[in-house]
């Protein structure tokens, strides 16, 4: 039996699910192995001859939750709590007085 038509009728069994990880359909079910991030290795797959596929998975192209935070709170010194306010205010004052 070749390739065509004839044999697209025995392909109804699934190799590939979801994967937890990347939540693509690219974990193999018999080697229980991602093929698009590797998991459940510990490191994620990514290799140099494919630069397109790094920029579409790298950091900025999501959602950043904690990240997108970081600049703001170092302009504070990453203090936290309410006296933060009073301080920026102490810090505002001292610099329309100086001008």
């Amino acid at each position: 039996m070749g390739k065509g038509t004839g044999s697209f009728g025995k392909r109804r069994n699934k190799t590939h699910t979801l994967c937890v990880r990347c939540g693509r359909r690219s974990f193999h079910l018999q080697k229980s192995r991602c093929s698009a991030c590797a998991y459940p290795a510990a490191r994620v797959r990514k290799y140099n001859w494919s630069v397109k596929a790094i920029r579409r998975k790298t950091t900025g192209t999501g959602r950043m939750r904690y990240l997108r935070n970081v600049p703001r709170r170092f302009k504070t010194n990453f203090r936290e709590g309410k006296c933060l306010f009073i301080y920026c205010m102490h810090e505002f004052y001292q610099y329309v007085l100086a001008e």
